[in-house]
């Protein structure tokens, strides 16, 4: 099972690029944000034609959070996070897809730090870590999947030095992160490049992506279930360097199949798996089997895929 997370900034602007994404990755599971439309205005006749089912939480210009289950219906489970009954803005749904659950959240960006909106996010993040480890307590499969807004470590951002006093890298945000793993979630990505330079967004400005001057903002956090059950991940960068592309790339995780049980119960699948695509960054867990890796760290970013050994990480 493929469940990967995508900042469209757009979802209607930028609609071609999310169905040809689809159409290529083939994921099971899409976790969405910034759809910045309204609930009416989700492109929802699209995304069924596409083959997948969807549950959406939108809101006029901002926000907005989607989940998308491939060839099956999500059963919305919430819209919004506990614990503020006057938080209007669309930034997390949750949805239960074949006996896991999924929460897609946007967290608030927080800048300009220190001031309201960053006071904001941090009571955002605490609600989020309530209901986080409300969620661990059932010991159901979980994966909370979205645009975090932060940047939990100095590998995760491409010149730290430059981003000491941003809302996405103040002390107070990772600090605020590390505490909502530490309640026992694995963060996926980093699980399975525990060294890497790993990027998921680049600004438009100053050719920040053909520098690959980029940040790893978008995460998936998965359940100890399902920790057990992750193989592969990655970051299709390829789609970022798209014609009208949003800045975000989609990020992604694999999870071996469930033992004794169908992970779709007995649902018509499409004949495809989900599978890399040209120019994502992926990694298996087994370090002798040939991965699809590009030059994801050179200078000028290609998007022709190398079939490559993994191999041991150096960086320090």
């Amino acid at each position: 099972m493929r469940i990967a997370t995508y900042n469209v900034n757009g979802i209607n602007g930028r609609l071609p690029n999310l169905l040809a994404w689809l159409e290529e990755a083939a994921p099971n599971v899409v976790c969405l944000q910034e759809l910045k439309a309204p609930d009416d205005k989700f492109p929802g006749a699209a995304v069924r034609a596409a083959g997948y089912g969807a549950v959406w939480h939108g809101q006029k210009s901002w926000n907005g959070v989607a989940i998308l289950a491939r060839d099956t219906q999500p059963a919305e489970i919430r819209r919004g996070l506990p614990g503020d009954p006057d938080d209007a803005h669309s930034r997390y749904i949750e949805a239960a897809i074949d006996g896991m659950i999924v929460g897609c959240l946007y967290l608030p960006n927080g800048n300009p730090a220190p001031g309201p909106k960053f006071d904001y996010k941090l009571r955002w993040f605490q609600r989020l870590t309530e209901h986080a480890q409300e969620l661990l307590a059932t010991g159901e499969p979980v994966v909370l999947a979205g645009d975090f807004n932060v940047m939990p470590t100095d590998l995760d951002v491409y010149a730290p030095e430059r981003w000491v006093d941003d809302a996405l890298f103040r002390p107070e945000v990772r600090e605020a992160y590390r505490c909502l793993v530490a309640q026992g979630w694995t963060d996926a990505l980093r699980a399975l490049y525990p060294g890497e330079r790993i990027y998921t967004f680049w600004k438009y400005f100053r050719n920040a992506f053909g520098r690959d001057a980029g940040l790893r903002i978008d995460h998936l956090l998965v359940s100890p279930s399902l920790a057990a059950r992750l193989i592969a991940g990655g970051v299709d960068r390829n789609v970022r360097g798209r014609e009208h592309a949003s800045d975000h790339a989609p990020a992604w995780i694999e999870l071996a199949e469930r033992p004794h049980a169908s992970p779709n119960r007995g649902r018509p699948q499409r004949s495809r798996p989900s599978r890399p695509i040209a120019g994502s960054f992926s990694a298996g867990t087994v370090a002798s089997t040939p991965i699809l890796r590009p030059r994801t760290f050179s200078s000028s970013p290609s998007s022709a895929a190398t079939r490559m050994p993994a191999m041991p990480n150096t960086e320090t």
